[in-house]
């Protein structure tokens, strides 16, 4: 089983598309940071999409053109990203319905849903305290490159 990193991915993005900024480099272009994800612009582009949609980036439509944050990063919050990529629990239940006549395969999807909720609204929380800003500045800090 693998996890999706999907939020992983947009993290990293808006991370790069701050930084850039900083640096004087915006927008910036899928493909710049494609490089950063040692990946394709096309999955960049994939996961950037619905933060357009969510309004925390603008632009990347069209050969050359480029990304940026659509509110400063110190506003941009991991719980937003998060949100922004829409439907999707941390946890998933059976791929398959269990067995209905098994006395924990009949109630275990209910109960676990009860349970991930739980987790995933207090992880939300968790996310919404930590800005790309924040993040940003800690790893650079953290984790300098040598």
């Amino acid at each position: 089983m693998t996890a999706n990193s999907q939020f992983t991915t947009a993290i990293h993005a808006l991370c790069w598309i701050e930084l850039a900024a900083r640096q004087g480099e915006s927008p910036i272009t899928s493909e710049r940071i494609a490089e950063s994800l040692a990946s394709h612009p096309v999955l960049v582009r994939r996961v950037l999409a619905p933060l357009r949609k969510g309004g925390l980036v603008g632009g990347g439509r069209g050969p050359g053109s480029g990304w940026q944050l659509e509110r400063p990063a110190e506003e941009i919050s991991l719980g937003q990203v998060y949100a922004a990529l829409g439907p999707g629990t941390p946890f998933a239940l059976h791929p398959h319905e269990p067995k209905p006549d098994c006395p924990v395969g009949h109630g275990i999807r209910p109960a676990l849903t009860e349970v991930y909720l739980e987790v995933e609204t207090a992880m939300v929380r968790e996310l919404d305290n930590h800005t790309i800003a924040g993040l940003l500045e800690h790893l650079l800090q953290t984790y300098p490159l040598r």
